[in-house]
């Protein structure tokens, strides 16, 4: 895969794009000050609960001790369910709600009318993110469905470099989650595969059980980040050794765009075809010289490994 398309360059995930990865479909607002949201009931407190405990040293202390609490849905949004912790709003996301699309796309609506039916409903949940200075309590419901200790166990155990089993839990636009034994990790995207991805399920499914790489452990907030490509050799690590400048080459092309076609020559290997390579003469787009799926034989004209570039010419093939 090359970094010709600027979403192709595959670095680390860091924690706040893995973070901002599980919460941008509740559009950055979920859980912050007054959000948009529909269906939203009033702040219940918790039966048993002091009135004089701090709510966010409350939220803290569900979170540290892995304590399974049982909250109503009060409302929803975009990104998924609306719960209070006495007077704390928390959010679920949709992402960490058992048996909820089950890895499928699901229209706008329906994905709505789902999220919307949840509500009035108690759910187990444990507490897997608090954060007060950005007034943030997520819940999650798989979480819970692991005991008490098993989410620590597991974030004080893993080490990046280690190799894991899991199970695919859930899948999503931005990646998959996968069950590590009471703790959920990330594939983002753009760890599913050295070829391009279109979308995550495109690689893997629910209920599949795959080995991935860890990339990052913070025990602090949580969040394992892990990857399926780093199992393989990266192909743009030995380029230089079978793609010389001058060389001729055979692909497949997979993209057409107004600056010209990307090819594919092998897994994890895409070219471009600049439009100024694509032919002779004058022409009104690179489709009328080329489409997706024709196999086409071209010029290698140049390597550039640091880059992830490989650039070819159909003109000078002929």
């Amino acid at each position: 895969m090359g970094s010709n398309h600027p979403v192709d360059d595959c670095e680390c995930v860091s924690d706040d794009n893995w973070w901002a990865a599980v919460l941008q479909e509740a559009e950055a607002a979920e859980v912050r000050g007054s959000p948009v949201m529909e269906g939203v009931g009033p702040r219940r407190a918790i039966p048993g609960d002091s009135a004089g405990v701090d709510d966010w040293e409350l939220a803290h202390r569900l979170c540290a001790s892995e304590e399974v609490v049982d909250l109503e849905v009060v409302g929803y949004n975009r990104g998924g369910l609306l719960v209070n912790l006495n007077s704390l709003r928390g959010f679920v996301p949709a992402s960490h709600l058992v048996g909820f699309g089950g890895g499928a796309p699901m229209p706008e609506e329906e994905r709505k009318a789902g999220l919307a039916k949840r509500v009035g409903e108690r759910l187990r949940l444990k507490v897997i993110e608090c954060d007060a200075d950005q007034r943030r309590v997520v819940f999650s419901e798989r979480a819970a469905l692991a005991g008490p200790g098993a989410r620590q166990q597991v974030l004080h155990t893993l080490r990046p470099g280690d190799i894991v089993s899991g199970q695919v839990t859930n899948i999503c636009d931005f990646g998959a989650f996968v069950d590590l034994g009471g703790l959920e990790g990330l594939v983002h995207v753009s760890e599913m595969s050295w070829n391009r991805v279109t979308h995550p399920r495109d690689v893997v499914a629910c209920n599949q059980s795959v080995k991935a790489l860890v990339v990052a452990v913070d025990a602090e907030q949580g969040r394992v980040a892990l990857s399926l490509k780093r199992l393989f050799p990266d192909p743009w690590d030995s380029i230089e050794q079978r793609y010389q400048r001058g060389q001729m080459v055979e692909g497949v092309v997979t993209n057409v765009v107004n600056f010209g076609a990307f090819v594919c020559l092998e897994d994890g290997v895409e070219a471009l075809i600049h439009v100024s390579e694509l032919a002779e003469g004058h022409f009104l787009h690179p489709r009328n010289v080329v489409r997706e799926g024709d196999r086409v034989r071209a010029r290698v004209v140049n390597v550039d490994r640091p880059n992830r570039r490989l650039a070819l010419s159909l003109r000078q093939a002929v």
